[in-house]
């Protein structure tokens, strides 16, 4: 028999571990393991954690339908999966296993010892890519290392697409009679683990879900893309990152779609299409930047001079941030939307790190701590990335210096304070012209129940930058 283990990639159509699996007669079936414990240590979101689960109940309905059947296990921590693969192999029959490879590193780490250990009782392991379009380590600069800065990497990736192509996975044609499936809410050994599994009526699950959104993106927002997607207010982006993150849509096959909806690969700002497609880039370049730098995954700057900043771990400061009690109103409103919703707009997540990281000077680990726990598109190399990002230690050719201003961003990108109204609801009366600065106007009205301002960001900009130029003494 051959197993298929399922991990971040709940998918049928384009799962290249899948597919390969079922090349030949031989019979096959499906694993997920769930790791309650590993989930905790890892801040990995209870709403990703019900999200996930619900994909997994979805997806073995449909493996039973074309006769595959799935096995949920658990193990509470990475170290316990290699003794219990080897116990289910072995009491399975089986010979072989498929899989997509993981990127970070503790999952690297487990997954090698889960091959020595089936290596011990003559299983052979295989492991794809499923997670990119383009495997880490197939886009290295000439000398044969990783770009550390973006564009040059987008370009080397588009032009590494354009020699190579790639192929979009079927799903598997039935394998014999249809197989029963218990729903994994009457499961004990799940109910135990979440509670409740009834899926958050805001993020559908499903791969026709997935699909219909990115159609519906592709449709009517693709073409506006770029001047529209950093308007929080406006349903500009393709709101897909929650389905890439758990696998239910593959990178490739946005790609794909967008290809056929625009009859071509766009090669550059100057062609429509290109700036969603270089989002898609950037999710690579973090992707191939955790695989080769391991240290990333492990707490760790991606400029190794940046450790030496002075950062702040101020815990009442901290829970300001996280509460969305700040007193500047995009970042009270992005922050109490990410608590209320498990998600949060990208444009939204530069400003409030920008603002933890260089107003509150407190360290980018928190704050990607604190996003892991909450979002239902948490996911280690995107959320990283764009933490270094934007506290400045991470991959990025803009200098040091770059530090957003909290209330100009808000003008900015929520002009009337339409989001800022929907979350700060303190502000739900004031008019636009008071409500990125509105405590004059409050004042006048004699409130005291929106907060005064944390800290003066002139004052605080002054001293991220005299953090950072210290390092250079």
């Amino acid at each position: 028999m051959k197993l298929v283990w399922l991990r971040n990639d709940l998918r049928l159509a384009d799962n290249p571990a899948l597919r390969h699996a079922c090349v030949g007669d031989e019979p096959v079936a499906v694993l997920f393991i769930i790791s309650p414990t590993q989930w905790q240590q890892h801040k990995m979101a209870p709403i990703r954690q019900r999200f996930m689960l619900a994909q997994v109940d979805v997806l073995g309905r449909e493996l039973a339908a074309l006769g595959i059947p799935l096995h949920l296990l658990r193990v509470e921590t990475f170290a316990e999966a290699p003794a219990a693969l080897a116990d289910l192999c072995r009491e399975q029959g089986v010979t072989q296993l498929y899989a997509n490879q993981a990127i970070e590193i503790d999952e690297q780490r487990r997954d090698h010892a889960v091959s020595a250990a089936l290596a011990e009782q003559g299983v052979s392991c295989h492991w794809l890519n499923g997670c990119c379009v383009l495997p880490p380590g197939r886009v290295l600069t000439g000398s044969g290392e990783m770009f550390k800065v973006f564009t040059p990497f987008s370009r080397a990736w588009l032009k590494a697409l354009d020699e190579e192509g790639f192929v979009i996975h079927r799903a598997p044609a039935p394998r014999g009679e249809p197989l029963p499936w218990q729903p994994l809410a009457e499961r004990a050994s799940v109910d135990e683990v979440l509670g409740e599994l009834t899926p958050d009526p805001r993020w559908p699950v499903g791969e026709a879900e997935a699909r219909r959104r990115l159609n519906d993106f592709l449709e009517q927002a693709v073409l506006d893309y770029g001047e529209t997607r950093d308007f929080p207010a406006i349903a500009g982006t393709s709101v897909l990152s929650p389905y890439l993150a758990a696998g239910i849509i593959s990178p490739r096959q946005c790609v794909a779609a967008l290809q056929q909806r625009l009859g071509y690969r766009p090669q550059s700002n100057a062609q429509p299409g290109f700036v969603w497609l270089n989002e898609l880039i950037w999710r690579e370049f973090y992707r191939h930047l955790l695989v080769l730098i391991p240290t990333l995954s492990m707490n760790r700057p991606f400029k190794p001079e940046t450790a030496d900043l002075p950062w702040s771990w101020d815990p009442d400061a901290f829970a300001a941030w996280c509460e969305g009690r700040t007193g500047y109103p995009i970042v009270d409103a992005a922050m109490r939307c990410l608590n209320a919703t498990g998600w949060m707009h990208n444009r939204l997540r530069m400003i409030v790190a920008s603002f933890l990281t260089k107003d509150l000077h407190i360290h980018w680990r928190l704050g990607e701590d604190y996003f892991m726990s909450r979002l239902i598109d948490g996911d280690l190399a995107a959320n990283n990335g764009g933490w270094q990002w934007a506290a400045g230690t991470g991959a990025d050719a803009a200098p040091y210096f770059r530090v957003f201003n909290p209330t100009t961003q808000g003008q900015r990108f929520d002009p009337q304070g339409e989001f800022i109204r929907t979350w700060v609801t303190e502000l739900a009366d004031i008019p636009a012209a008071y409500v990125h600065q509105p405590h004059d106007w409050l004042r006048l009205k004699g409130r005291q129940d929106y907060p005064a301002p944390m800290v003066d960001h002139a004052v605080a900009r002054v001293r991220a930058i005299e953090m950072f130029r210290s390092l250079e003494k």
